[in-house]
């Protein structure tokens, strides 16, 4: 036994330096699942920070039971009765808007904020200048206060409650970058008892409390929930942070879900480069085995020893890649916390020490999967072999080969049947359909690629001939007399650059056909809201006077649907898009039918029974966001005589533009501050810039990948220059340069990564297509968009150039060597 363990080592070190490029993809794979976990731990941290931010400092506080519940009138009385109880801050919320120099609202609703009078119980951070003290004085963000034009000191004018505006002076800016509560929308800061002058629907959401010096925090909550009975929770300062952060255990899951999922295909890319690289390196040793079957060592001994140098490979790597994961968690903690801007959030992207322990034990156990084959392959060598002139042979594949054929056979099929599906079907799982056929035939596609890559590989050589002359030939033919083995090098590239591809297709599509999906699934550009829940009739008439639009407004009414009090609209669809959902079938709507949610043919509406129509479900939600009826005009008329109108919605008119069009309400409504416009064009502008961050991220990540494939693709140039020493030094006998072997070298690394890039970038951009088109539902052609779209052809083109340099860069140790490379010494080489 000892022996054989012996062996084992002084086997594994002799073979080390073949091996040293392959423990780099499972050590680049070990680190991006390190920093992954880490980044993702981050993000958590960060979502904590903030939520702890918004809680305060205050002693104990009081929340209202239900993520949109009100403390009851009085709440913030019986508090202040609670003994050792010092100071109670009743935290009031409430909405208005701050007027842009256009002396049009900004389009988002402003969060109006109580300050509270003892300092120690404010919870908000300010950026600069005071806090406001008396009546006429606020805060902004900094963000609102820049869009209204307004500096510390100034004035801007904002809504009142009344519905009037008012010119008031701001005295500081809010520090909102680490406030889940204020930093998604603009934030006026104003004091406790000005709130309900400027803001509507106001609302008591906390009550901090802080008690006096010695008392136990924990008896005053629990004395404070007694004081004011059911519907309300107490909690210490502690306990408020940690009810606070129930939501960050779910928002941690999907996070690291999703990183995990590039984890994944790196480590897949990996695995691909293990199992090459060990196939190649056994199958050098082929001779070498046979001979060791022949002095006595069995089939279970060979496997052994091949399967403890993956162990010690395995192990080596995965130090290394925790090492260098560890060395990036540092660096990018220093860079996130030094230059994103966190405000008072200081992350760490370390993760603990579990997640050190389980990446390293991941890593050991994917380098022990990908030698699994090539083991029991080797394992099989017949001690006859030992005869053969040569050292190297192709090991035998294990396991049944009609079983494999019968089985990517039936993956193709199936693949190819789920991606028409979910393409073309309609189906409301589309896109699932689709990810799971591109799953499917992908692992058809790589179960072929020793026959499809080595034809396209000549392809290219075919443009290699004039300019490179023999070079270009000898390396062409290279890796054409190499099928298996080039195949399997640009596998590894072609997993990477397909996943790639297909993400940047897929978000570029989309992205380019947002506009007209949009235009095409909303009844109208833009929309009224208001907090007065009606829109005034001298408003209507001044919109209806712009020639410029089309003006459909909406009336509701709250109404008693089959013993339920349920929203129901109404309005004329002549003015609305008519490719909307829903439309054309209230076009068609007759007196006495309806439009609902529900399923049931009969509604009785308020004493009166309408017949509902199928198909355009949607309506009633897309014409007001509380709707679930629709009727026609005279319906609603019989039903809610006299029912105000409560949002209009409005598109251009003709040739109007869209900027046109928005130029003319804000014209019509410049009376009417308090009126604000919903824009689709914003909204697909929002959408857009997700998902321009989502491609970014995702480019990135598949970085890693890419890279990966890399080091596969470098390790296979350096095997092949172990296995043909003797064809460099012929070929250096009989007069080619050693510029032109590195260049041959190049050649051949460069057309194995382009090679995979190209193959990767059809299936990315079919799959990728296919899975746009299953979102667009055919309101966009993908194809038209990609077209059109130079954004998403550069970042493909960018990833079709990064290949190429990677197969440039994996060239450079192994022409490097070959150009060293002593003539005659490479001619006796066995």
């Amino acid at each position: 036994m000892s022996s054989l363990l012996t062996f084992t080592l002084k086997d594994f070190r002799a073979q080390l330096r073949r091996l040293v490029l392959t423990g780099s993809a499972v050590a680049v794979g070990v680190a991006f699942l390190v920093l992954s976990v880490g980044g993702a731990g981050a993000l958590v941290q960060s979502y904590e920070q903030s939520a702890a931010a918004d809680v305060g400092d205050a002693a104990v506080q009081v929340v209202p039971d239900g993520a949109e519940g009100a403390l009851p009138a009085g709440a913030a009385a019986a508090a202040a009765r609670v003994p050792r109880v010092t100071s109670v801050a009743e935290r009031l919320a409430g909405h208005a808007n701050v007027i842009a120099p256009s002396g049009r609202p900004l389009d988002d609703r402003a969060l109006v904020t109580s300050i509270a009078a003892d300092p120690a119980l404010r919870w908000q951070r300010l950026d600069a200048g005071r806090w406001p003290e008396g009546p006429g004085e606020v805060v902004l963000d900094r963000e609102s206060a820049d869009r209204a034009g307004a500096r510390p000191g100034g004035t801007v004018r904002v809504t009142r409650a009344d519905g009037g505006t008012a010119d008031v002076r701001l005295t500081g800016l809010l520090d909102t970058s680490a406030s889940q509560a204020l930093g998604s929308q603009p934030a006026i800061g104003v004091p406790y008892a000005q709130v309900r002058a400027y803001a509507t629907g106001v609302r008591a959401t906390h009550l901090d409390l802080s008690v006096a010096p010695g008392a136990d925090p924990l008896a005053v909550a629990k004395a404070a929930g007694r004081s004011l009975g059911g519907g309300v929770s107490a909690y210490t300062h502690a306990g408020a942070v940690d009810h606070a952060l129930q939501s960050g255990r779910t928002l941690y899951a999907i996070v690291l879900t999703a990183a995990l999922s590039f984890v994944l295909i790196a480590m897949a890319v990996a695995r691909m480069v293990v199992t090459h690289t060990f196939s190649v390196v056994l199958a050098q040793r082929a001779r070498q085995l046979a001979l060791l079957r022949c002095v006595g060592t069995d089939r279970g001994q060979l496997l052994r020893i091949i399967r403890r140098q993956g162990l010690l490979l395995g192990v080596l790597a995965s130090a290394a890649g925790l090492a260098a994961g560890a060395a990036a968690c540092a660096l990018g903690t220093a860079v996130v916390n030094g230059f994103a801007g966190l405000g008072p959030i200081e992350v760490s992207l370390l993760p603990g020490p579990w997640t050190f322990g389980l990446a390293g034990a991941f890593g050991v156990l994917l380098t022990l999967w990908a030698v699994r084959r090539p083991a029991r392959a080797a394992a099989a060598v017949p001690p006859v072999a030992a005869l053969a002139a040569s050292g190297s042979a192709t090991l035998p594949e294990p396991g049944r080969r009609a079983v494999r054929e019968a089985v990517s056979v039936l993956m193709l099929v199936a693949g190819a049947g789920l991606l028409a599906l979910g393409a073309f079907g309609g189906s409301p799982l589309a896109l699932l359909a689709v990810t799971l056929g591109a799953i499917l035939t992908f692992f058809a596609v790589l179960r072929y690629a020793q026959h499809l890559l080595p034809p396209l590989v000549g392809l290219f050589g075919l443009a290699l001939r004039r300019p490179f002359g023999t070079v270009g030939r000898l390396s062409v033919q290279q890796l054409r007399a190499n099928a298996r083995r080039t195949a399997a090098a640009s596998s590894a590239m072609l997993v990477g650059v397909t996943v790639a591809v297909s993400a940047v297709t897929a978000i570029g599509a989309v992205e380019g056909g947002l506009d007209r999906m949009l235009a095409d699934r909303m009844p109208a550009v833009f929309a009224l809201d208001t907090d007065a829940a009606r829109v005034p009739a001298d408003a209507v008439a001044a919109l209806r006077a712009e020639h410029g639009l089309t003006v459909t407004p909406v009336r509701t009414a709250t109404l008693t649907v089959d013993g339920r009090k349920t929203v129901v609209a109404a309005a004329d669809p002549a003015g609305l898009n008519p490719d909307a959902e829903g439309v054309g079938a209230a076009r068609a709507l007759r007196d006495g039918e309806a439009i609902a949610l529900t399923g049931r043919p009969v509604l009785t509406v308020s004493g009166t029974r309408l017949t509902t129509v199928a198909g355009a479900a949607a309506l009633p939600l897309s014409l007001h966001p509380e709707a679930t009826v629709y009727v026609t005009e005279a319906t609603f008329d019989r039903l809610a005589p006299g029912a105000a109108v409560s949002t209009v919605l409005l598109g251009p008119a003709g040739d109007t533009g869209h900027d046109a069009a928005r130029a003319a309400v804000d014209r019509a409504l410049a009376a009417h501050p308090e009126i604000r416009i919903a824009d689709t064009g914003s909204d697909a502008d929002l959408i857009r810039s997700l998902l321009g961050r989502m491609m970014l991220v995702v480019t990135v990540l598949l970085g890693f990948s890419i890279a990966i494939a890399a080091l596969g693709v470098a390790a296979t140039l350096m095997l092949t220059v172990e296995e043909r020493t003797r064809e460099f030094g012929m070929l250096r006998a009989i007069g080619l340069a050693g510029g032109q072997l590195r260049r041959m070298l190049t050649l051949e690394s460069v057309l194995l990564a382009l090679t995979g890039a190209v193959a990767g970038t059809v299936l990315g951009l079919v799959y990728g297509t296919l899975a746009a088109r299953s979102v667009l539902t055919g309101h966009v052609s993908p194809l038209e968009v990609l077209a059109s779209s130079g954004g998403t052809a550069l970042t493909i083109l960018g990833i079709l150039a990064a290949t190429v340099l990677t197969g440039v860069a994996a060239s450079v140790l192994p022409a490097r060597r070959v150009r060293r490379m002593v003539v005659v010494d490479a001619l006796h080489a066995a």
